[in-house]
């Protein structure tokens, strides 16, 4: 727990304020950008993306003009995107691969501006043209395909449990009736309860508005493990990837059951229509993903995941449209 606390305290990064005033559509000079409406398509294959290419757009030519890519990051995910609180420097996963990011497109991996951005704001700090990318175990799905743009996966999750270990609760079955969960907002562990949350009370009495208390459902995923630890909730129901993270970091807590109940994938999300930023990543994760056990990838999931997550000997096989 005493490292979870030292996380937390050290977070000092550029934040995108929850509620800013701004409105959506709003873009980083103050201008307003046009709203383009999304044409309803079946969507079948959520983690097929664009192929690959190195081919400048206006998404590439918008970030070497500006010589920083501006990365939308966690800042709280223990291996993941977190700030060392002996270092004071960013490190993770997502850390490791925004940094591939800015080396390919500006020949710098360094040439990076991080903001820090809650759970619940990934899709609007696209929207508003805050971020060029986010890069903060985003899972792909239809839903989020509707309003922003995904790459290839570039890891596989799951949703699960976690809770003290000497709890009762045994995993996302019967014995979390009655039992207080807490997710974050906006995210798919929040969608999962809502499907079927076996009797579970994970809704805070005013959830989504102004008088939402955030005790239940949480802005920030990371706030999840402080109410678990404050004993104001029973369980946390999280990607199985950052569950890993947050019992590192808390050694009385444990991921519970037998594993994931669900598949899901992380991509990098862009701005809705950014084809050349999306084609642009897909090629630097192919890059990213080669060499076997001696890829990129491979050397920073044994650095930062392997000892939560082990038994992972390659990254998700990338689905491109039309392949």
């Amino acid at each position: 727990m005493a490292v979870a606390c030292l996380i937390t305290a050290s977070l000092t990064l550029l934040p995108l304020s929850r509620h800013d005033g701004t409105p959506a559509g709003t873009g980083p000079a103050g201008g307003t950008t046009a709203a383009v409406p999304v044409r309803a398509e079946e969507c079948t294959d959520p983690e097929a993306s664009l192929p690959p290419s190195t081919a400048d757009g206006p998404g590439i030519a918008k970030i070497k003009e500006r010589g920083k890519l501006i990365a939308g990051v966690d800042q709280n995910s223990y291996r993941w995107g977190y700030r060392n609180p002996y270092s004071g420097e960013l490190e993770g996963f997502d850390i490791d691969l925004v940094r591939a990011l800015a080396e390919d497109i500006l020949g710098d991996p360094n040439a990076v501006i991080f903001r820090a951005i809650p759970t619940n704001q990934r899709i609007a700090a696209l929207e508003r043209e805050r971020v060029d990318v986010v890069v903060r175990t985003m899972t792909i799905n239809c839903k989020r395909l509707e309003q922003v743009s995904f790459s290839t996966a570039y890891f596989e999750t799951g949703q699960q449990i976690l809770a003290p270990k000497d709890s009762p609760i045994t995993g996302y079955d019967d014995s979390l009736k009655g039992k207080r969960v807490c997710s974050g907002e906006g995210t798919t562990a929040y969608e999962a309860l809502e499907r079927k949350s076996y009797g579970a009370i994970f809704k805070d009495e005013f959830d989504g508005t102004e008088r939402d208390a955030d005790r239940l459902t949480v802005p920030n995923q990371l706030d999840c493990l402080v109410r678990l630890q404050l004993g104001e909730v029973d369980a946390v129901l999280t990607d199985n990837a950052l569950g890993a993270g947050q019992a590192a970091q808390d050694p009385a807590v444990a991921l519970k059951g037998a594993g994931p109940f669900t598949t899901e994938y992380y991509g990098v999300a862009a701005k809705k229509g950014a084809d050349d930023l999306v084609a642009r990543v897909n090629k630097v994760l192919v890059d990213y993903r080669a060499g076997g056990k001696d890829s990129a990838w491979m050397v920073s999931y044994r650095k930062w995941l392997a000892a939560g997550l082990p038994g992972i000997t390659a990254p998700p096989t990338p689905k491109y449209r039309g392949g």
